[in-house]
């Protein structure tokens, strides 16, 4: 089997213990992930090769991402070392009956949201491989990291390789152009990626967040969903990107 390749960032996560807020506990658990590193993971679970690619900084703690991410038998022979910028942290409170989780963000200038897509080797990341995934996370990081996923995709299509992402709307993250609103500058850099895509993956609000594509009478924010209407929001997407040819939506 060719491998599979992600390119995304992975983070520290630390997170209160026992739902605990985190203004209530002393103590945090620490583990490493991302989106794109997880997808990687569950291809090896299941017997598949996945190449990650990242830029990490040179110490203790990239090497425990890394040694994370080589434990389930991820191929990290492309992730790119820098000397600059530093290791993204998110801290997790988990939810507890009514109280929903929160996330708080600590990633600004990590080592891929500064690292230009020109210091990747994007030839020697791809030879052999036959998938590329990406998600709409590592885009909303910066300028430089959007530049760096659009390269991505642009550099797997020359290769050969089909293309995957995920929308993976998150609004917290979407502020690296001062006076642009989250969900304007999402669709306006999702829009640049899409026409190298082969296979979105979405939620319905993801649609509606960085696409304007709405599933009928679905009101995202209420919490009411349409799900009859889903084929619908596929049918929208692939008129506007002739290049997809599957949509996946997500139910959860």
């Amino acid at each position: 089997m060719k491998p599979i390749v992600s390119f995304g960032e992975i983070m520290c996560r630390l997170a209160s213990p026992q739902n605990l807020r985190l203004r209530q506990t002393r103590e945090l658990e620490v583990t490493y992930a991302g989106a794109e590193a997880s997808v990687g993971a569950s291809i090896c679970n299941f017997g598949g090769k996945a190449r990650y690619v990242t830029a990490l900084p040179q110490h203790a703690l990239a090497e425990a991402t890394m040694d994370t991410l080589r434990a389930v038998g991820i191929d990290t022979s492309h992730v790119l070392r820098t000397e600059t910028g530093r290791l993204g942290v998110y801290f997790l409170e988990t939810g507890a009956n009514q109280r929903p989780s929160n996330v708080i963000y600590d990633r600004a200038d990590s080592a891929i949201a500064i690292t230009p897509a020109s210091a990747y080797d994007w030839a020697a990341i791809f030879e052999g491989a036959q998938w590329l995934h990406l998600s709409g996370i590592t885009p909303a990081l910066s300028q430089t990291a959007a530049g760096a996923t659009l390269v991505s995709a642009r550099e797997a299509k020359a290769a050969g390789c089909l293309v995957s992402i995920d929308l993976n709307f998150r609004k917290k993250l979407w502020n690296w152009e001062p006076g642009t609103g989250a969900r304007e500058l999402a669709e306006k850099t999702m829009r640049g990626i899409l026409p190298f895509v082969d296979v979105v993956i979405a939620n319905e609000e993801d649609c509606h967040d960085v696409l304007g594509i709405q599933a009928g009478a679905t009101d995202v924010d209420s919490g009411e969903l349409d799900t009859a209407r889903y084929p619908d929001v596929a049918k929208q997407v692939v008129p506007q990107f002739p290049n997809v040819s599957k949509v996946a939506i997500t139910l959860r």
